[in-house]
C-alpha cells in the first residue's frame, strides 16, 4: 500500500467517524421516553403463604404504542388462550409471546402488544382486566 491510498482510507474513515458522532449527538438530544408501569398485587390478610403464591403477578409497561406484559401465574389448561383473548378484546394486537414453565405448577409469560387506533384504557385497567381473567372459576 502506498502513502496516497493510506491517506485516502484515513480520510474516508475520519468522515465516517464524524458522521457517526453527529448521529449519536442527535440521538442524545432526543427526549427520554417515559414508561408507565402498573402492577397489581393482592394481599389478603387472612391468606396463607401457599395461597399467596398461587395469586397471579401481572406487570404492564407502556412505551409509545407498545405494551409489555410480564405475567407469573398458575399453570392451567387454556390460561394462555384466555390471556391472549383478553388482550385482543382490549384493542391490542399481540406482536410477540414467550411462555416459560417456572417450576412444575406455574408459568412465566411475556407478551408484547401494540395499541390499536381505538385503544383508550389506562395501564391499571389493563392489569385489572387480565387479573380478572386469571382468577380461578368459582
Amino acid at each position: 500500500m502506498d502513502e496516497v491510498s493510506v491517506l485516502e482510507n484515513a480520510i474516508i474513515y475520519l468522515k465516517y467517524l464524524q458522521e457517526r458522532v453527529e448521529i449519536l449527538e442527535e440521538q442524545a438530544r432526543k427526549p427520554v421516553v417515559h414508561v408507565k408501569k402498573s402492577q397489581l398485587v393482592v394481599d389478603d390478610v387472612g391468606s396463607s403463604s401457599s395461597e399467596q403464591q398461587s395469586i397471579p403477578s401481572i406487570e404492564a409497561r407502556v412505551c409509545n404504542k407498545h405494551v409489555l406484559f410480564r405475567i407469573h401465574c398458575e399453570k392451567r389448561k387454556g390460561v394462555l388462550v384466555k390471556i391472549l383473548g383478553e388482550i385482543e378484546e382490549l384493542n391490542l394486537d399481540v406482536v410477540n409471546t414467550s411462555v416459560v414453565p417456572f417450576g412444575s405448577s406455574s408459568l412465566d409469560i411475556t407478551i408484547i402488544a401494540e395499541k390499536e387506533k381505538d385503544f383508550s384504557l389506562e395501564v391499571k385497567e389493563i392489569v385489572q382486566n387480565l387479573y380478572a381473567v386469571l382468577q380461578p372459576a368459582a
